[in-house]
């Protein structure tokens, strides 16, 4: 359910960007005049878009990913290896998450306000909201892929199950 609540929020906010970026244009190209106020969200959106596509990513473990190490540990070691790089991504995300919400404090003190009246931090509340989510998402990967190193190892066994799928 959560996926798909990110998905659909993820689909109009691209449908606003391209229409508001074709409206742009249009208005540019017709009028020699755009909108004062779309070019800035139309940078908010950009970011809102591309850390909220990553963290869906990371719900789908197709975020970061060391596949060299699928070709050059063997494969008994490779749960491990797997285990390790979730590990380091959730604490790389969790010191991303810490520095975001640093940024949003200051924004909160010395911030001006920023489009539509709204001060500048709440445009960039997505920062420590990705980060944080990408960190327990990592969290819960790391947990699984411990997990994992308990259960048995058979021939078809891979790190990434989704990935053998495709």
């Amino acid at each position: 359910y959560a996926r798909r609540t990110e998905e659909l929020v993820l689909c109009v906010l691209l449908s606003a960007m391209i229409l508001l970026a074709c409206l742009q244009i249009l208005l540019r190209s017709v009028f020699s005049s755009g909108l004062v106020w779309a070019d800035p969200l139309l940078r908010y959106l950009v970011i809102w878009c591309g850390l909220l596509g990553a963290a869906l990513a990371t719900s789908r473990g197709e975020h970061i990913a060391i596949d060299l190490a699928e070709h050059i540990v063997p494969q008994k070691l490779q749960r491990l290896v797997t285990a390790l790089c979730h590990l380091f991504a959730a604490i790389t995300s969790g010191f991303l998450t810490w520095a975001a919400i640093l940024f949003i404090r200051s924004e909160m003190e010395y911030g001006s306000p920023a489009l539509f009246g709204f001060p500048s931090w709440y445009w960039n509340m997505i920062f420590p909201l990705a980060f944080g989510l990408i960190c327990f998402r990592y969290i819960l990967l790391f947990g699984s892929s411990v997990a994992a190193l308990f259960r048995p190892l058979d021939d078809t066994d891979q790190s990434k199950p989704e990935q053998q799928q495709s």
